[in-house]
């Protein structure tokens, strides 16, 4: 008999956020990370993104108001991309725990169209749990695997997918 398939008790929106000439499609390309330092903890980089909230009507909305806050930042070409499903026991006030509850985690490669950090907003910045630092790498194998990208599985699918990746925002993509 299959098992029944999993509660999905909280989905986040991220990007995949790529600075990249428009002119030059295969010149050099960045990519836009926040290095996550918390009190006591080992730093890690992550894609700026979070929770999907009620107010948001979907996840792309989701993923657009979440760059804002983060970043003061607007994003282009939002393409999906990747996704990651993880056991999610936590408990919120959004998400109750569900002890076979998981995340999805929604992963969109987007073009950085402007980024303006004076303008970051939300619980990042006006209650920070220690350091929110904007971030660029060389969107190459080695820059994404010079640093600890999390979750681990978007690490692994960026190192393995650099053109691919890149290919998603080409302007004949349709």
């Amino acid at each position: 008999m299959a098992n029944p398939p999993r509660p999905v008790v909280k989905r986040t929106a991220r990007a995949i956020l790529l600075e990249l000439d428009p002119d030059e499609p295969h010149g050099p390309a960045s990519i836009v990370l926040i290095k996550r330092t918390r009190p006591g903890s080992h730093p890690y980089w992550i894609t700026p993104g979070g929770g999907v909230e009620p107010e948001d009507r979907t996840v792309v909305e989701a993923l657009h108001r979440e760059v804002d806050e983060e970043l003061g930042g607007k994003v282009v070409d939002v393409v999906p991309a990747f996704v990651d499903t993880v056991s999610h026991a936590e408990h919120n006030d959004a998400a109750p725990a569900h002890p076979h509850g998981v995340k999805v985690q929604h992963f969109f490669v987007c073009r950085l169209a402007a980024m303006d950090p004076s303008l970051r907003h939300g619980p990042e910045v006006d209650e920070p749990q220690g350091e929110y630092e904007i971030v660029r790498l060389p969107f190459t194998r080695e820059g994404v695997t010079s640093v600890n990208v999390v979750p681990p599985s978007l690490r692994a699918y960026l190192a393995a997918n650099i053109e691919g990746v890149r290919a998603m925002l080409a302007p004949d993509l349709g």
